[in-house]
């Protein structure tokens, strides 16, 4: 299965028997309230909030939105917010996490705290779902939000978190291309070496469930024109379902250039922890709360 588009993703969840359960950690804040409603009203989630109370409170009325009593956690610091969220899921109380009304490295001690935290031995990176005009599916960048200047063994892992998010959403040999500013491997380049031996990993069964082509660019991974006047055959080109960066400079600029000057819609939450992390930003639309939500949903339905 390869989803089209958003609204493909958001039917997929609203079939769901049960809506997820998500915990909203520091939920004193109205976006996020905002989009907690908008998934409450499609039936997509059940949400426990941790936070103060009567800031919570007063945002529910306002919304007019109604939570039981004994989903609702007053815990009016931030940090100890965090932690409460993270010892919830540990109850079985939630099925993922989101950020509320808090900076990002406040939710995320808790979450990689090795003894008490939601870590699976593997890293944990930024997975995201774009929406282009142009492009005939939901593409994922990764990662523009996690890891600064990931080692070659780290995006083995990368790939690994992303190959897995996709497989619970229903996917099977996603297609990544390890982008690159040419095509050939130039050692001077340590972007192409790295991405060529990417796919040496994945031919030789180092990295399994997908199809890693790389280096590949970025006009070749997204436009099949492009890559056969430029004579670059692969099943990647003109149908990448991955686009894996190679730092967290370019991930940052192209997912703000496809948001901002592309006007494309997203959601992304972090992945390679024991359940999702939704960690929109501050300047977070409304609207990519939302898709962020059910993107989250779907993924802790499908595992």
């Amino acid at each position: 299965m390869v989803l089209k588009n958003f609204d493909v993703l958001i039917e997929k969840v609203k079939s769901f028997p049960e809506p997820m359960r998500v915990i909203v950690a520091a939920a004193g804040d109205e976006h996020t309230l905002e989009a907690i409603a908008h998934a409450m009203g499609e039936g997509i989630v059940k949400p426990v909030l941790v936070g103060d109370k009567a800031k919570i409170d007063e945002i529910l009325a306002k919304l007019n939105i109604s939570v039981s009593e004994e989903d609702i956690y007053d815990v009016p610091d931030a940090d100890e917010a965090a932690k409460k969220s993270v010892a919830l899921i540990h109850e079985g109380k939630g099925d993922f996490i989101m950020k509320g009304k808090l900076e990002t490295a406040q939710i995320l001690k808790p979450v990689v705290n090795k003894e008490t935290g939601l870590g699976t031995g593997r890293v944990m990176s930024h997975f995201v779902f774009d929406e282009l005009p142009f492009y005939h599916k939901l593409l994922v960048t990764t990662d523009g939000g996690m890891m600064t200047y990931p080692t070659l063994e780290q995006k083995k892992q990368i790939i690994e978190n992303t190959v897995d998010t996709l497989k619970a959403l229903g996917y099977e040999n996603p297609k990544i291309a390890v982008v690159a500013a040419v095509e050939k491997v130039n050692p001077k380049m340590p972007e192409t070496v790295e991405a060529d031996q990417l796919k040496q990993m994945n031919i030789n069964g180092e990295i399994k469930d997908c199809v890693v082509e790389g280096p590949i660019s970025l006009d070749i991974a997204l436009d099949k024109e492009i890559a056969d006047i430029k004579g670059f055959e692969s099943p990647v080109a003109g149908d990448a379902d991955v686009i894996l960066v190679p730092n967290i400079q370019v991930g940052n600029i192209l997912g703000k250039s496809i948001t901002v000057i592309a006007r494309g819609n997203m959601a992304g939450f972090i992945v390679g922890s024991k359940v999702p992390i939704v960690l929109t930003s501050r300047g977070s639309s409304a609207k990519e709360k939302f898709l962020s939500l059910v993107l989250a949903a779907a993924v802790s339905a499908g595992k």
